[in-house]
C-alpha cells in the first residue's frame, strides 16, 4: 500500500543510501527530472542534479545524526543545463538499512500553474467579449449584403453593379472574419485518436505546401496511447501553429534553411488548469524562426494579436480554443532562433482526474521498498 501511495503522489520522492546513491525514485520525480527510474536506480545522486555549493556534507550529516532538515528555494543544476528552483525536505529513515528520504516540491511548476490559470481566465474573458462583439457585427452585415443584392437588380446600368459587387464581396470577407473570431461552434466529436497520425497528416500538408523545401524532423515516443479527441479539430489546431511557425521562418530565411521539429512525450501527474491528470500527452512544435516578440509573448493566444503586419491574429486563438475544448492547453516559450509551442492533452485512464487543492507539504515517513519503475 505504501508503494502504491508513492506512485500517485505529486510530490517527487527519492530514497538515497549511505553512499548517496539512488535506491528509489517515484513517478513524480521521474517526470520532474525527465528520467526513467529503471535507468537511474543505483546511480549516484549527481545523475539527477548537482547543487552549488555541494549538498553532500549536509546529506551525510543527516545520515550520521539522524536529524531531518529542510531547504527552501534551492537551485538544482540538471545534466542538460537546465535549472530547477525547488523546496526539499530530507528525512533519515531506518528500515533495515540507513537511508534518506528526499521530498522535492518544484517551485517553478507551481508558479507556472498559477500564471497559466490567470492567463486562462484572461483569455476566456477576452474571448467572451470578442464573441459578443462579433455576433453584434454579424447581424447588420447580413442586412447590408441583402440590400446590395436588391440594389444590383434595380440598377438600370449593369456597369454600376461593379460597385454593389464590391459591397457584397467585402461583407462576405467581414462575415468570414467574424466567423473565425467566434471560433469553433460545433461540439467536438471525441474518439480514440493517435497523436502521431495527426502529426503525420499535418507534416504531409505542410511539405506539400512548401514543395518539400522545409525540413520537418520528428522525435516521437511510440508508446503514447491514443487520446480522446476530435481528429479534425486537432489537425486544425496543430496546422494553425505550424503555419504560424512557417510564416515566421519565411520572414528571415529561405525555406530550405527552415526547420520545424515535432516531439511527443508522456507526462505523469501533470496539472492543466485546476485539474491534475495522471497521464498527459505533450506535443512540442519547435522552429528555428526569429522568435515571438517579447512584448506580445504573453498575449499571443488572445484574438487579433499578431506579430506580423499581415497576420489576422486568430490562428493561435482558435488553436487554444480547440485545446481547451479537449481539456488541454497550449503554452509558448520563445527566444530568437528557437520557439517552442507545447500542447498538452489528457490521456484518458481508469483513474479520474483529481482537482488541485492548496499546496501542502506531503511528509513521507513510511518505509520505501526498492523497486524500479519503467517510465514511458
Amino acid at each position: 500500500m505504501s508503494d502504491q501511495l508513492l506512485e500517485f503522489l505529486t510530490t517527487a520522492v527519492l530514497e538515497i543510501d549511505q553512499q548517496l546513491n539512488l535506491l528509489y525514485i517515484n513517478p513524480a520525480a521521474e517526470m520532474l527530472f525527465a528520467v526513467s527510474g529503471s535507468q537511474v536506480t543505483g546511480a549516484a545522486l549527481e545523475v539527477l542534479f548537482v547543487e552549488q555549493p555541494s549538498n553532500k556534507p549536509v546529506f551525510l550529516n543527516a545520515l550520521s545524526s539522524g536529524q531531518p532538515f529542510t531547504k527552501r528555494e534551492a537551485t538544482l543544476h540538471l545534466p542538460n543545463g537546465q535549472l530547477l528552483t525547488v523546496d526539499y525536505a530530507v528525512t533519515p529513515v531506518t528500515n533495515g538499512r540507513d537511508s534518506l528520504v528526499m521530498e522535492i516540491q518544484p517551485r517553478d511548476r507551481l508558479l507556472k500553474i498559477t500564471r497559466e490559470e490567470a492567463l486562462r481566465e484572461k483569455q476566456e474573458s477576452s474571448k467572451l467579449l470578442v464573441r459578443s462583439v462579433a455576433h453584434e457585427v454579424k447581424n447588420p452585415l447580413g442586412g447590408i449584403r441583402g440590400a446590395a443584392q436588391l440594389l444590383a437588380k434595380e440598377l438600370p446600368d449593369s456597369a454600376l453593379q461593379d460597385y454593389t459587387q464590391v459591397i457584397i464581396e467585402e461583407t462576405d470577407r467581414l462575415t468570414n472574419l467574424v466567423d473565425r473570431m467566434i471560433g469553433p461552434t460545433k461540439p467536438s466529436k471525441l474518439g480514440p485518436c493517435s497523436i502521431h497520425e495527426v502529426l503525420e497528416r499535418v507534416a504531409q500538408l505542410i511539405l506539400a505546401e512548401t514543395h518539400n523545401q522545409l525540413t520537418i524532423t520528428k522525435d516521437y515516443d511510440p508508446s503514447i496511447p491514443d487520446v480522446m479527441a476530435d481528429i479534425e479539430q486537432l489537425i486544425q489546431a496543430i496546422l494553425n501553429i505550424v503555419r504560424n511557425a512557417l510564416q515566421a521562418i519565411q520572414t528571415v530565411m529561405p525555406l530550405n534553411e527552415g526547420m520545424i521539429t515535432f516531439k511527443t512525450r508522456v507526462l505523469r501527474q501533470f496539472t492543466i488548469g485546476n485539474q491534475r491528470h495522471r497521464l498527459v500527452c505533450q506535443v512540442n512544435i519547435m522552429d528555428n524562426g526569429p522568435g515571438v516578440p517579447a512584448n506580445i509573448l504573453e498575449h499571443i493566444f488572445y484574438p487579433l494579436v499578431s506579430g506580423r503586419a499581415e497576420g489576422s491574429g486568430l490562428g493561435l486563438s482558435i488553436a487554444q480554443s480547440i485545446l481547451q475544448q479537449h481539456q488541454g492547453m497550449i503554452s509558448c516559450e520563445s527566444e530568437p532562433g528557437k520557439t517552442c509551442f507545447s500542447m498538452y492533452l489528457p490521456i484518458q485512464s481508469l483513474v479520474p482526474s483529481q482537482p488541485i487543492t492548496p499546496d501542502k507539504s506531503t511528509a513521507t515517513r513510511s518505509s520505501i521498498k526498492r523497486r524500479a519503475h519503467d517510465c514511458t
